[in-house]
This record gives structure tokens, C-alpha cells and sequence, in this order.
């Protein structure tokens, strides 16, 4: 049986003065049409360095109206600001589209898909531009993941003044570290000789990267996965550690110290020698530093016939596998590594660029002449080796490192065993 629906009467009316209205609607004048909301493009960063980053992305934002960019203050300490990036690309849907990424994270984050191949996007030419380990810290399997924005090499500090003092010159080789630093220690210049960072974090592998290749040695080959922790030169290096803290030369605390503690301490003019970031230079000299003006920086020292080890540092940016918005964060990518940004960065910080232009530039050598000093350092720097499970891997170092540095472990027993663990990590066996 067919069934009818008749329209209420009050609805009748309703119905013809929409009728009406549209009819007439042609006739009235066309109200504006809304502009699209911008393409909003999120990056979690240190807090230090959404205040430091600020000027120069309100920069980009007033320049473009399509499209603004979000800074989200993360924790200042590297292990928490990668644990968020993590858990959140584990749990899927991040909010984040581009990835603020210390160079140590670029193997983890790019194995496990969550960043963009950027290889096409460059010329040749462009990326001659940047400085060689920089660029090739930000490849993984011969792709690119990621553009470094400002960089970083381990240094050697020196008090000048004091080895002026003592008449000796700065020291090329472990032995002549070593010598200088008793040297000055039993005139009682100086109370410590040589200052590091010995503490059981990423700081302790990066800073033994760079004692390692001063010694011949090498921690983990990327391309056959070869572990060299326990051969011979691996062993002397870790011997050499040891010895500056069992001598005297370092304090009985520095294996609990990272940049900061060592930093303070050779600012206060307590130390002859300090391995560290380049970040400490402008600390250091400035007005109200004790040593201001009395130290300068090498590469690390090394084996006799043996390069200096200065251990790639440095963040860079990549864009997350999982935006939305893959176009509009290249856009940003390059503008905040562009060479003008790079400029107005290391200017306000003191942070050193990543493009190698800049190092020839006359307004950031007349406020940092100590740059062209850098350069030649940063160029050939050691990268920590670019394998997927190097989490896994700089912890199984950072134990037995401690466990030898604080004598629980002979240096042969703590390099056979962190190379038994490796091997069984990558899947290799000897």
C-alpha cells in the first residue's frame, strides 16, 4: 500500500520564502569570499631554542601568508626531546611535520620510516654548499633525510697563557698532553690537567670517538658492521682515559661529568686542558670569565702518524614522514637553513653554521674571528657510525666505558666484552 507524507501547514510558508530568498539571491551583491586558513607547520624544539629560533620564524610567518610555522618548547635535555618524537610517531598521527634532529638520531628515525627522503631536492650543487660530514651526518643508505641548520665538532681548550708561562707549546700528541699537563700541575699553575666528560650518557661515546680515532682504532664500520671495540688501538684509548684519572690529571669526578660540569670548571681556571663543544668559546670569553682572552682551541690531540678525531655534532631538520603538508614543509626546511638564516642565527647565538660560505663571511668573522679557526677542525670531523641500532649500540658503550673508567673492569675486559654484545646486537659473529 503506497503512503503519502503531507507537509505540515506551518511548514508551507517556510517553504516559499526560501523560494523567495533564493530567487532574489542573484540580485544581491557578493559577499567576500573567505581566504583559506594557512598551512599551520609544527616543529618540537629545545625551549632554549624557540627563543633563540623566534625572530627568525616570525621573519618567515610575515613573509608568507599560506603558510606559518608553530614552535613547540620541548625539554632542553636531547634524551627527553627524542623520547617525544618517538613515543609520538610510534603512536601514529604526530602533530609534528618537521623533525628538529640531533645528528646522533638520524639512523633510528630514518630505519624506521619516519622521515621524508629529501635526496631529489637538492642539486649537486646546493648541497657542495654545506659542509661535507655535516650533509653526509643527515644521509642514511645513501639517501637524504635531513639539512643541518647550525653544527658542532669536539675541541680541544687550552690555556695559552699558562703554556706560555711554562714555555711549551700546545700538544699535538696524547704523550705531550700528558707530559704538560704534570708539568704545570707539579708547579702548582693549575690544580686539574685535562677535563672531559666521563659521566654514562651520549657525551661519554661522542667524547671517546674522538680518542678512538686519534689512536688508529674504529667503534662500528656502517657498511659491513664490523666492531673494532676490541682491537688493540680501542684498548690503548680507553688505557689513556683511565691513566688521566688514575695519575691525577683528571679529577676522581669526572667520570660523573658532562659539557656543563667540565665547562665550569675549566672557565674557573681550575684546568689546563678541556675537551668540549665549540659552545663554550663564547662562554668562556666573555666579559665577566676569568680566563677571558687567555685560552684558544685545536683539534684533539692524537697518536703520533695519526689524524685528530674531532667528533661530528650539530641538529638539523627533517621533515616527518607523516605530514599533511610535505610541500609547505620543504618550504620552511630551506628557508631555516638557508644561508641568510644561518647568518642571523650564529650572529644572535654564536652558533656555528653549517654552510661552509659563512666561515669567508665578514660580519660573523669580525664577531667570532675564532670561526676560521673552526673551519678547517669541523671539515673533518668523525661521524658516530650511521647503523639503525645506534641507540643500542652507544649504550652498550656507555656501560663498559663507566665500568672501565671507574676500575670495575680492566680495559681488555670491558672492550672484549662491549664487542661480544655489539656483535650479537648487529647480528654478526667472531
Amino acid at each position: 500500500m503506497m503512503r503519502f507524507t503531507l507537509m505540515p501547514r506551518w511548514l508551507i510558508p517556510l517553504g516559499g520564502l526560501l523560494s523567495l530568498l533564493l530567487s532574489l539571491k542573484m540580485f544581491w551583491p557578493q559577499s567576500p569570499i573567505a581566504a583559506p586558513a594557512p598551512v599551520l607547520i609544527s616543529i618540537l624544539m629545545p625551549a632554549v631554542e624557540v627563543v633563540e629560533w623566534q625572530p627568525i620564524v616570525a621573519a618567515f610567518n610575515r613573509e608568507h601568508q599560506d603558510i606559518q610555522v608553530a614552535m613547540l618548547e620541548g625539554p632542553t635535555a636531547t634524551d627527553q626531546l627524542e623520547s617525544l618524537y618517538t613515543t609520538s610517531f610510534l603512536l601514529g598521527d604526530s602533530p609534528y611535520d618537521l623533525v628538529d634532529l640531533d645528528i646522533s638520531w638520524l639512523p633510528k628515525f630514518a630505519a624506521a620510516g619516519w622521515l621524508l627522503d629529501i635526496s631529489n631536492r637538492l642539486t649537486p650543487t646546493e648541497r657542495a654548499a654545506f659542509l661535507s660530514p655535516d650533509l653526509e651526518g643527515g644521509l642514511f643508505q645513501n639517501k637524504l633525510y635531513r639539512l643541518p641548520t647550525y653544527t658542532g665538532a669536539g675541541l680541544l681548550y687550552y690555556r695559552q697563557d699558562l703554556l706560555a708561562q711554562a714555555g711549551l707549546n700546545p700538544p699535538q700528541t696524547f704523550a705531550e698532553l700528558m707530559a704538560a699537563a704534570r708539568t704545570l700541575q707539579n708547579q702548582h699553575r693549575v690544580e686539574w690537567g685535562y677535563l672531559w666528560q666521563g659521566k654514562q650518557y651520549e657525551g661519554l661515546s661522542a667524547m671517546f670517538v674522538e680518542i678512538l680515532a686519534g689512536f688508529g682504532g674504529y667503534w662500528v664500520k656502517p657498511d659491513t658492521l664490523a666492531v673494532g671495540l676490541d682491537q688493540s688501538e680501542a684498548i690503548q684509548a680507553v688505557e689513556f682515559l683511565r691513566q688521566t684519572i688514575t695519575t691525577g690529571i683528571s679529577p676522581p669526578g669526572v667520570t660523573t661529568y658532562a659539557e656543563e660540569d667540565s665547562r665550569r670548571l675549566f672557565q674557573a681556571g681550575k684546568a689546563l686542558f678541556l675537551r668540549n663543544w665549540p659552545y663554550v668559546y663564547p662562554l668562556a670569553n666573555s666579559a665577566d670569565s676569568p680566563i677571558r682572552g687567555q685560552f684558544a682551541i685545536q683539534p684533539m690531540v692524537h697518536q703520533p702518524n695519526q689524524p685528530p678525531g674531532a667528533c661530528q655534532g650539530g641538529w638539523g631538520l627533517g621533515i616527518a614522514q607523516g605530514t599533511r603538508h610535505p610541500e609547505a614543509a620543504w618550504q620552511v626546511l630551506r628557508y631555516l637553513t638557508s644561508e641568510a638564516a644561518q647568518k642571523q642565527f650564529s650572529l644572535a647565538t654564536g652558533k656555528m653554521p653549517s654552510r661552509k660560505a659563512l666561515y669567508q663571511d665578514a660580519d660573523i668573522l669580525a664577531q667570532f674571528p675564532y670561526f676560521a679557526d673552526l673551519y678547517p677542525v669541523i671539515e673533518q670531523a668523525v661521524l658516530r657510525p650511521a647503523i639503525t641500532q645506534y641507540a643500542q649500540a652507544s649504550d652498550i658503550l656507555q656501560r663498559y666505558l663507566s665500568a672501565a673508567l671507574t676500575g670495575r673492569l680492566t680495559a681488555h675486559e670491558a672492550m672484549h666484552q662491549a664487542s661480544q654484545e655489539t656483535r650479537r646486537l648487529l647480528g654478526q659473529t667472531q
